[in-house]
């Protein structure tokens, strides 16, 4: 009996640790640190800087995610990675949640639980001052850049159009100024950073061709103790407008670099 309870009892402390380390199909997050995942190749929502908000990062989202650590007495932590791997990194449990300009897609709610949406945006393409591009339809014939995983890229396989995709955003903007591509499709406030810091370029915008999207978090399926902490701290910011103050100071910040 002794040796059948000593058993017992080691068998529970294992599993207790796995389901700690585990955080057990998806608890609120690690101790008192909410860890997100984001890619920082996308300003003004998340970029790298020497004095950010959380770390070395900066941006809109890291400003909302540092406040729903706040709100809920927890400290913010911040991984980047890339964008593609940013689900599987939250599925395998390296990281409690996403905030990096994410669309709540439908296809994406397959895998994962979002918050309420927190911001709405659009595609729109960046083409130099003289291009000859007025509308979707016109980038049949010409060489498209995209980014990555994101929703340009989705849009752009939609219309059956070839292209070239990037991982970062200047890197896309880059071949555009060098030349060596006629357009980016990008979300738009991401675009007025871009064509502020690059002269001779300019935005072109087709409503009929690009439909608003909404940004939201992402978190493990299933993690509703999660949720309801971020979805309370995103209410109370739509509420008293701290999201749409960040999104017009940051907005006006990073063109005006």
């Amino acid at each position: 009996m002794k040796k059948a309870t000593k058993f017992l009892t080691m068998t529970l402390a294992m599993v207790m640790t796995v389901c700690t380390l585990t955080a057990c199909g998806g608890g609120a997050a690690k101790g008192n640190t909410i860890t997100f995942g984001t890619n920082a190749e996308f300003p003004p929502f998340e970029y790298v800087t020497s004095n950010g908000v959380i770390g070395e990062y900066d941006g809109i989202d890291m400003v909302i995610a540092k406040q729903i650590a706040e709100s809920n007495g927890m400290t913010a932590t911040m991984e980047n990675m890339e964008f593609d791997s940013l689900l599987v990194a939250l599925q395998n449990g390296q990281i409690d949640a996403v905030i990096a300009g994410m669309t709540a897609t439908d296809e994406r709610r397959e895998t994962v639980d979002f918050s309420t949406p927190y911001y709405t945006a659009t595609q729109v393409m960046i083409v130099r001052e003289d291009s000859d591009i007025t509308s979707a339809t016109d980038m049949a014939d010409k060489k498209i850049c995209v980014l990555q995983g994101y929703t340009g890229e989705i849009c752009v396989q939609n219309m059956g159009y070839t292209y070239e995709a990037f991982k970062k955003g200047t890197e896309a903007v880059m071949e555009l100024v060098n030349g060596k591509c006629d357009v980016v499709v990008i979300d738009s406030a991401t675009a007025q950073k871009y064509v502020g810091d690059n002269e001779g370029l300019k935005i072109v915008e087709d409503p009929s061709a690009f439909e608003s999207e909404e940004y939201a978090i992402a978190v493990q399926k299933g993690n509703t103790e999660l949720l309801d902490k971020i979805n309370s701290a995103i209410d109370k910011m739509l509420a008293d407008g701290t999201i749409n103050e960040l999104a017009v100071k940051y907005t006006e910040e990073v063109t005006a670099e």
